[in-house]
């Protein structure tokens, strides 16, 4: 599965109709991820099962907004996870994550936002 899927972008652009807003939306996303990592795995390490759904959840949402298709489905895996209460396996994903969050965030940065600017 690959990280980003690029027609995602180009429908959102599409639907905002080149208002710049998608490369806005793309570059907050990527300049957001340090947060939203720390946020969700936070969460799951305090096994909070509340703040972890809503961490995840958004995390889930924004991704698939940026076409980050890999990690939305991640995502939503761990989002199932935590749904069960299984936080020892929720840890073990959140390496996952981590791993692929920061390759998403580069991914889009070198493939979109920096030929938007």
């Amino acid at each position: 599965m690959p990280l980003i899927d690029a027609a995602v972008l180009e429908e959102l652009e599409d639907e905002l109709v080149g208002s710049g807003l998608a490369q806005r939306f793309a570059r907050d996303y990527a300049a957001m991820w340090d947060q939203r990592y720390t946020r969700l795995a936070a969460a799951v390490d305090n096994q909070d099962t509340a703040s972890a759904l809503d961490a995840v959840i958004s995390l889930k949402i924004t991704s698939a907004m940026v076409g980050g298709v890999r990690l939305a489905k991640l995502a939503e895996l761990l989002e199932s996870v935590i749904r069960l209460g299984d936080f020892g396996q929720g840890q073990v994903l959140m390496a996952r994550v981590a791993e692929d969050g920061g390759q998403t965030v580069s991914e889009l940065q070198a493939s979109y936002i920096s030929k938007a600017d």
